[in-house]
């Protein structure tokens, strides 16, 4: 039979569990891309890659090792933040309110 102590350390080793999931689950998921620097201006950096031009906004706490300059073959992560999110009304099936 359990004792109560036993039901409270697997009580509190599951909750410390999903906090450790939930916590690991808000993390931003991580992108790069490679190529050389077209421009940089204090907040971008544009780089080439094949025929597309990316241009990725940063800040002065986004980290470097040297000074970036116009021809650098650079690799930038980033992520992905919404700045603003517009939720649409839908009109299922056609029908209109007068």
């Amino acid at each position: 039979m359990k004792t109560v102590a036993q039901t409270i350390r697997c009580v509190l080793c599951a909750a410390l569990l999903l906090c450790a999931h939930a916590a690991s689950a808000g993390d931003a998921k991580t992108y790069q891309v490679t190529g050389p620097v077209v421009a940089v201006t204090p907040t971008t950096i544009t780089v080439q890659k094949g025929s597309e031009k990316w241009e990725i906004n940063r800040d002065a706490s986004t980290k470097t090792q040297t000074d970036v300059k116009v021809g650098s073959k650079v690799t930038v992560y980033y992520t992905m933040t919404a700045t603003e999110i517009e939720v649409k009304s839908s009109t299922k099936g056609g029908s209109k309110t007068k």
